[in-house]
């Protein structure tokens, strides 16, 4: 089994994240499991919808270029996931979004959700995903902390920045637990990685979804219901396929011909 794992961060600039991404696919692989990474150049640096559209383009032709390549699913790991929808549409392999598969894995753990981003920006993109996967009935609320990816490159490495950006992340949970959140989701991989060496990691009692592991089994466990059930996405509304012509013409006036992955 071959999974593509789409990073919306800089394989060389974000290279203390890629590494120990990398390093924990590894670690979780099912037997016979190999993932790859691929990320974004330039990286989702700006927080704007125009920066995510960028992404979202440039995964969903990643995705068309892995699926041609033979890989068995492709993981959005970016938890806004930009064109996750468009990519379902077009791929017979399984396509999984690193912010829904946390966000459905949550509620089977708890009954209140509360999710905690790094950016106060992305809160309405959070609540748009929340509508859109019919959960505003499970999440309790939505807090964000303050901060940017040089700030988790700091902390993988250096113990105060760690315990700034832990302290931080905390301090955004207690609201959510004030209003009766009783599972965590970190709406990011950069959080998830600085924990994940924090077995059964809580807040307040409540635990807190490595959303990266989540991804990665949840995208093991697609192939293998595929392999036995031949289960793919619906083609009946939601997820219609494009036509031949419709799919190349995407390719050729997104940048042409698709570039090779791993």
């Amino acid at each position: 089994m071959r999974i593509l794992w789409q990073s919306f961060l800089d394989l060389d600039l974000h290279a203390a994240y890629i590494t120990r991404l990398r390093g924990l696919l590894a670690e979780v692989a099912g037997p016979g499991v190999t993932y790859e990474v691929v990320g974004l150049t330039p990286p989702d640096a700006h927080i704007h919808r125009l920066t995510e559209l960028r992404g979202g383009i440039t995964a969903i032709r990643n995705a068309i270029a892995a699926e041609r390549a033979g890989y068995d699913a492709f993981i959005v790991g970016h938890f806004q996931q930009p064109g996750l929808d468009d990519m379902r549409s077009t791929l017979d392999i399984p396509v999984v979004g690193l912010g829904e598969c946390s966000l459905l894995y949550a509620a089977t753990i708890g009954r209140k959700i509360g999710l905690v981003t790094i950016d106060p920006s992305f809160i309405p993109w959070h609540e748009q995903q929340v509508a859109h996967l019919g959960l505003q009935g499970r999440v309790a609320g939505i807090t964000a902390m303050t901060s940017d990816p040089a700030l988790f490159m700091r902390a993988f490495s250096d113990p105060v920045a760690f315990a700034e950006a832990r302290a931080m992340f905390e301090e955004q949970c207690r609201p959510l637990l004030a209003a009766g959140a009783d599972v965590i989701v970190p709406a990011g991989g950069l959080p998830a990685m600085l924990f994940r060496d924090e077995s059964s990691f809580r807040v307040g009692g409540a635990p807190v979804v490595n959303n990266l592991v989540v991804a990665a089994k949840h995208a093991e466990f697609a192939v293998e219901l595929r392999r036995l059930t031949g289960i793919e996405a619906s083609r009946v509304l939601a997820f219609v396929k494009p036509s031949p012509e419709a799919l190349e013409e995407f390719v050729e006036h997104t940048g042409g011909r698709l570039q090779e992955v791993p």
